[in-house]
């Protein structure tokens, strides 16, 4: 087990590098980003630590398995890894800034809180907002529920009606499916084939009494992007609250909520390469959004969320936002080429392969394939080497697939043979190259084994045949 103390007393650092010391001579760092990183490689270089137990740490009995490789990860749609400027942004507040920082009767508290209102600056200037508009939460999930239920709750005397799409997260269809249960009406509109949605329709569904419209930005499944500014300005035009989803979008690709005239906005930490647990909701001001609180307490961030904000986690999704912000040209670049090359690879070498989503309106990091005659379970298990996962509910105890890929009229087949590959900041060449080499080898492989597949070599047409039940 690996302790500060240990390796001070190992390395023969004087007391001058203890926690208290530090902090007290540099204020703001326990121990510079330099020296922790020789501290560790010294003891690693004593034969002391191995670097296998500082980053990945052998897991326990009745946890997993005890090899101790892991997968490559390739799953950023689920969650990050933290970047670790975000983790040294937050150690301070992890350790000697705990004070509370709703406190203001002394120094703990303000300096608490002076961090956290830099966090919020941070995250209001990565999409173009007010710092007094951002509101901290516990993730994109509350924040989706505080934006529908908040908003439906507080105009309910005069307006009945919300719009969302068939696509959405299932934390929006979910809380929009409760709201029915209140008297709400609520429009799921469909999309169309490539996963856009039809403006059209959109301007045809709204009502008199419709006080939300919400969409997301980018779609975790299959990663297409809807015409946020059209959407916006459709809103903007009938005076309707436009709220999205952006927790797959937010740090990836440029987003200004006045320019998209957005009035709600969700966000995740931990979509950003920031720490679990901590999120935020844009809420516009002007013209101003009124929402019923989803809980009662305090009064904490203007009324809207009482709890106590935690300051680590709110520092570390503020610098999240701050590093996605320098980060995202070139990120998205980088992304861009890895994922092209992955696609082309596979195309090139698999026939019968299809990308689901709109390729043009689409975000390169998120990739969903659907590979015809292998079954989408089938192929995670054989690709244990790589960290992926399936469009369709194979990990549940339904059959069903995605009801993202059924919305999107995929063949039921081949929503069943869906993979979504996440490619992200930390992705390597190499590791598109290992799982682009893997999927190859395993998809022939299956269908080797495959009936279907040899029906199909025979020039037999699936569809023209009448299977019947046993």
């Amino acid at each position: 087990m690996f302790s500060l103390e240990r390796f001070h007393a190992h390395c023969g650092f004087p007391d001058f590098f203890s926690c208290a010391t530090v902090s007290s001579v540099v204020g703001k760092f326990y121990l510079s980003p330099l020296l922790r990183i020789l501290s560790f490689l010294s003891l690693v270089l004593a034969g002391q630590l191995s670097l296998q137990c500082i980053f990945f740490p052998p897991l326990e009995k009745g946890h997993g398995e005890e090899s101790v490789l892991r997968p490559l990860y390739m799953d950023v749609q689920a969650t990050t890894p933290l970047d670790p400027r975000v983790l040294d942004s937050m150690l301070p507040y992890l350790m000697h800034y705990y004070g509370n920082p709703h406190s203001r009767t002394h120094a703990y508290g303000w300096e608490s809180e002076s961090a956290m209102e830099r966090a919020r600056q941070q995250v209001a200037s990565l999409i173009g907002a007010d710092p007094r508009e951002i509101i901290f939460t516990s993730g994109a999930t509350e924040s989706n529920n505080l934006a529908i239920k908040g908003v439906a709750r507080f105009y309910k005397s005069r307006k009945k009606h919300i719009i969302t799409t068939q696509t959405e997260h299932k934390c929006v269809l979910d809380s929009c499916r409760y709201l029915e249960t209140e008297g709400f009406r609520v429009t799921y509109l469909p999309v169309k084939r490539n996963g856009l949605i039809d403006l059209k329709e959109l301007e045809n569904a709204l009502q008199p009494d419709t006080s939300l419209v919400s969409i997301m930005t980018v779609n975790n499944e299959i990663g297409v992007k809807q015409p946020i500014s059209d959407i916006g300005q459709i809103c903007s035009s009938h005076k309707v609250f436009f709220h999205t989803d952006a927790a797959q979008a937010v740090g990836k690709i440029p987003m200004d909520v006045n320019d998209m005239k957005i009035d709600l906005m969700s966000i995740s930490g931990h979509k950003i390469y920031g720490p679990k647990g901590v999120g935020a909701i844009y809420v516009r001001r002007r013209p101003r959004v009124r929402l019923e609180p989803l809980q009662s307490g305090g009064g904490q961030e203007r009324g809207m969320r009482s709890g106590t904000v935690p300051t680590p986690l709110a520092v570390g999704l503020g610098a999240a936002c701050e590093v996605s912000q320098q980060e995202m040209e070139y990120d998205y670049k980088r992304i861009s080429v890895l994922a092209d090359r992955l696609v082309t690879k596979i195309m090139t070498e698999i026939p019968d392969v299809v990308m689901n989503g709109d390729p043009e309106h689409h975000y390169p990091g998120c990739i969903n394939l659907s590979f015809a005659y292998v079954e989408g379970e089938s192929l995670l298990m054989a690709l244990k080497d790589v960290a992926l996962s399936s469009g369709s509910a194979c990990t549940s105890a339904s059959l069903e697939p995605s009801y993202v890929l059924r919305a999107i009229g995929t063949d039921e087949d081949l929503a069943h043979s869906s993979i979504r590959f996440g490619i992200g900041r930390f992705t390597t060449e190499e590791e598109v190259d290992y799982t682009v080499q893997k999927c190859i080898q395993h998809v022939k492989r299956l269908r080797e084994m495959s009936p279907l597949w040899e029906m199909v070599q025979d020039g037999v047409d699936l569809k023209s045949i009448k299977w019947t039940q046993h």
